[in-house]
């Protein structure tokens, strides 16, 4: 089923889910379209405050600024045809008459009537109605990026990454595996990662006080990318560090906040770091019906 025939996206959340996880096993995962972070404070203000993924490049705008980017942006999403907005002459010429009028001047009785496209409504839908999202932060010399996925079903997730600029570019995964894929490249974007290495265990003692051992503080004053990788949902969950040299990828891995045990850390392959991701992303399997 191509997501151009999904049933409205007003329906009930676990019917598009399913809908969308069956167009998905037809063809797999897939891009599904790129935002700003101006342009979904317009499609979703909302969103900014109850949603997980960061807005870095509104944190650097004044309030005026932001309103002018919002025009901006508004009209950029127009241009695409991502979103129609049915009274936009309407506007355009209140944003006409507003040039260079004060704010406390400038009317706002102007409604937007403003219709997305299915592929804007499912992205902003399925970000918003996940009960489980894996967040991972990539750490590099150039800076900050973000990954976060949202997990739904196990044949369906919505991945979102981050850059530093703020911009926003979600796909559809298939399975957790194809997600954990996405997350692994995040961690480790040189791909480094070679072979596994012998478990040490650590306590939160060893950890506070820095002594985790002459190899793997080598590790962390060399890493060229510190990865954070951590689970979000009513029960926390584990978290997972990664070091990335220009020889090898080390894990650290807590299996709870606060636990006096379960800390292991190891330099790891690709094959067990894709498996570790991929267990924290792994949804719970249903509850059977009676």
């Amino acid at each position: 089923m191509p997501l151009s025939e999904l049933p409205q996206l007003d329906t009930d959340i676990s019917q598009l889910r399913e809908a969308v996880a069956e167009a998905l096993a037809d063809g797999g995962s897939r891009h599904l379209l790129r935002l700003t972070d101006e342009e979904i404070a317009v499609l979703d203000p909302d969103s900014l405050q109850e949603c997980v993924a960061p807005t870095p490049r509104l944190a650097e705008l004044s309030e005026q600024e932001r309103e002018w980017t919002y025009v901006t942006a508004l009209r950029s999403l127009v241009s695409r045809e991502a979103v129609d907005v049915a009274n936009i002459e309407e506007l355009d010429a209140l944003i006409r008459r507003t040039e260079g009028t004060p704010e406390a001047d400038r009317p706002s009785d102007v409604d937007l009537d403003l219709r997305m496209t299915t592929e804007v409504s499912l992205a902003l839908t399925l970000r918003r109605t996940a009960e489980r999202a894996l967040v991972a932060e990539q750490h590099t010399a150039g800076g900050t990026t973000h990954t976060v996925v949202y997990g739904h079903t196990p044949g369906l997730y919505l991945v979102e990454r981050v850059t530093g600029g703020g911009l926003h570019m979600f796909s559809l995964a298939a399975s957790a595996a194809d997600a954990a894929e996405v997350v692994r490249l995040a961690v480790d974007p040189f791909e480094i990662a070679d072979k596994d290495g012998p478990v040490r265990q650590l306590t939160p003692e060893q950890i506070a006080t820095q002594d985790v051992g002459t190899r793997l503080s080598e590790v962390i004053d060399t890493s060229l990318v510190v990865g954070q990788v951590v689970r979000l949902a009513d029960v926390p969950g584990p978290l997972l560090t990664t070091y990335a040299t220009d020889r090898e990828v080390w894990t650290v891995y807590v299996e709870r906040p606060d636990a006096p045990a379960g800390i292991e850390a190891r330099p790891v392959g690709p094959g067990t770091l894709g498996t570790m991701l991929q267990a924290l992303l792994a949804l719970p399997a249903p509850e059977a019906e009676e």
